[in-house]
């Protein structure tokens, strides 16, 4: 599991819940245990009330107006992109893209860079643990091009082969997009030794960092990724919205992926200049309220301590791993080393589909499925699994709620 080796703060779970209103409630007459966190995250209060006080304080558009509003909304807006760029240790703001979440991050660069850079025969290299999201851009991208898309093969533990990955490297590799944290197993990829390995090659790499974000200490200066892409909901904040993290250099030779206001410097019928970076990649109004709204989801990860909310979930997981290894008929999918905190899991004769529905009876809310990872799935010939994923607000008093639940699931349809 997550190795914590620096000194950490005990965090009081139980003072911390209550920042979370959703938590408080029932679920089928009994107390809601809401495991399905690496799907998204439940909103602490100072991120709905931020979206509630843009909308009631100082709705305006941003960047083209000078009255007082405008001047408000665009200061928050900016504030937020300055707290990313502090977040990931970004080098300067401009290289923090704001988009719609992980998902338009990846098709940005594919279709952005991809679309520039990549020729007939060229190699773009991903995992076999890969997201759909980290798929599809690609095989578009390729198929477009007449590119090659190889993947790299994992273990029978979920982890990546590295010596299998050494093998796929080339002189035609241009890009290797390998996600951080898989969502479906936790594995926490070796992402800085990929990235060096790919840099020797001369490709570039995009981190999908999704899952890492809200678990993981992130420094893209010294993994030395040329792209990062992040989603707000899965770090305690809004859905629809998310960042994607570039090396200026690059950002800057690429052309924009959408047409519109804000991204552009001059429009004639004749011609366009196109704005500079970020600007060049925010065509349109954005996502004003949740941009804002994101900014303070940073500041309640980065007020708990990325270290503490770490050590509480390897704690968590470790506990919850324990529990169900004893109980016979359960079999754990993904039992890498190092993991976020993502318990992913099938039990013998029994659908997936059957324990998700059967605990949510019990108020416990897990996810069932493939998990947006099929391929995945298809390796370990699976259907699917279910997934109890952990965040920072989880007890292991809720852990023993959803053993309780499985030892009853068991018994009922072992019958």
């Amino acid at each position: 599991m997550s190795a914590i080796t620096e000194e950490i703060q005990k965090l009081d779970i139980t003072a911390l819940r209550k920042e979370f209103p959703v938590l408080n409630q029932q679920i089928n007459g009994k107390p809601l245990v809401y495991f399905d966190n690496a799907a998204t995250s439940q909103k602490p209060d100072v991120v709905i009330k931020a979206i509630e006080e843009y909308y009631q304080g100082y709705n305006a558009n941003i960047h083209r107006g000078i009255h007082t509003l405008a001047e408000k909304a665009t200061k928050a807006f900016e504030d937020t992109r300055e707290t990313l760029r502090a977040f990931l240790n970004a080098t300067e703001k401009e290289e923090i893209i704001f988009t719609k979440g992980t998902t338009e991050s990846i098709n940005l660069v594919a279709g952005s860079y991809g679309r520039k850079f990549i020729r007939e025969k060229d190699e773009i290299i991903i995992s076999a643990m890969e997201h759909h999201s980290n798929i599809v851009p690609w095989q578009m991208l390729c198929e477009e091009k007449g590119a090659v898309l190889k993947v790299i093969p994992v273990s029978e533990k979920g982890e990546i082969l590295m010596e299998a990955y050494e093998e796929l490297l080339s002189e035609r590799t241009k890009i290797v997009s390998v996600v951080y944290a898989s969502n479906s197993l936790g594995t926490i990829n070796p992402v800085k030794e990929l990235i060096d390995k790919a840099h020797d090659k001369g490709a570039i790499v995009l981190l999908d960092a999704a899952q890492a974000a809200a678990h993981e200490e992130i420094d893209v200066q010294t993994l030395d990724c040329d792209f990062l892409a992040m989603s707000a909901h899965k770090v305690y904040g809004p859905t629809g919205m998310g960042a994607l993290y570039g090396k200026r250099s690059l950002l800057e030779d690429m052309p924009p992926y959408q047409g519109g206001g804000e991204m552009i410097k001059d429009v004639s019928f004749a011609k366009t200049t196109y704005n500079d970076i970020p600007y060049k990649f925010e065509a349109g109004t954005p996502n004003i309220a949740d941009v804002v709204a994101f900014r303070e989801a940073i500041h309640f990860v980065n007020r708990l301590g990325k270290k503490n909310i770490a050590a509480h979930e390897a704690e968590i997981l470790d506990y919850a791993t324990e529990k169900l290894q004893a109980i016979p008929d359960i079999r754990l999918i993904g039992t890498a080393d190092d993991k976020v905190s993502v318990l992913s899991f099938v039990i013998e004769g029994i659908h997936h589909f059957d324990i998700g529905q059967m605990l949510d009876a019990a108020g416990i809310a897990i996810r069932t499925g493939h998990h947006c990872t099929q391929p995945l799935m298809n390796e370990f010939g699976l259907e699917g699994t279910a997934r109890a994923s952990f965040a920072v607000y989880n007890t292991k008093e809720e852990v023993d709620s959803m053993v309780v639940g499985l030892e009853k699931i068991i018994k009922f349809l072992k019958q």
